[in-house]
């Protein structure tokens, strides 16, 4: 009875769908960089560090995120949440996980990359409802978006698209992957995300509770 109560207790539920949805999120990452159509903006970053300096794309997407999370206190006296910190970690080992396990179907013509390309966005932006809808804080980016949201008083669509367009030209400086793939990923990833989030609000509503969060797809 008591192993049933912390299996199903609110806040066990809450970090288990968080943690999938980290783990979501780095299979649909692994799709689009497989298909080789192009990447989201911080992926082209961190290929293009992958390829001057070494290590793994996963490594640098933790270490971005650390100087992130700095960046964002520092800015915006953001203060880190285990679920930022959560964010940081296992969102590159997953990627990482991913890739080394091949489980990604290798498409072999355009077609067959392109389907490839469209199946991973739409995991990673499923994945993205499902680590927003638990509400245990922001990942390092949205949450280095809100700094500099509160710190310049810009809108949050007009931020968001600045940084992704600064990491996009870092990353190609680089050497990281620069294709239609990033164009469509930047124009559709807010409203894909903006799809999922109400479905795991609903999901996650009842009997798990929800609480008021600042839509970051927006």
């Amino acid at each position: 009875m008591v192993h049933n109560k912390f299996i199903f207790h609110p806040l066990t539920v809450r970090y288990s769908v968080f943690m999938l949805g980290l783990a979501v999120m780095g299979f649909g990452i692994a799709m689009m960089i497989e298909a080789n159509v192009g990447v989201a903006p911080w992926d082209t970053l961190h290929i293009g560090l992958q390829k001057t300096f070494g290590l793994t794309i996963g490594m640098w997407s933790q270490i971005m995120g650390a100087c992130i999370i700095i960046a964002s206190y520092i800015i915006g006296k953001i203060k880190p949440t285990v679920g930022m910190f959560l964010n940081m970690i296992f969102f590159g080992l997953f990627i990482d996980l991913f890739m080394w396990l091949k489980w990604v179907p290798i498409g072999e013509t355009i077609l067959e990359r392109v389907v490839l390309f469209a199946a991973g966005l739409l995991i990673y932006t499923f994945g993205t409802g499902m680590y927003i809808s638990p509400r245990l804080g922001a990942g390092p980016r949205d949450s280095f978006m809100l700094a500099l949201h509160e710190r310049m008083g810009w809108g949050i669509g007009k931020v968001r698209i600045g940084i992704e367009c600064t990491v996009t030209l870092f990353g190609f400086l680089l050497g990281g992957p620069v294709s239609v793939g990033t164009v469509v990923t930047a124009l559709a990833i807010g409203p894909l995300i903006k799809q999922f989030i109400p479905l795991w609000d609903r999901m996650m509503a009842k009997p798990y509770g929800k609480a008021p969060v600042t839509n970051l797809a927006e």
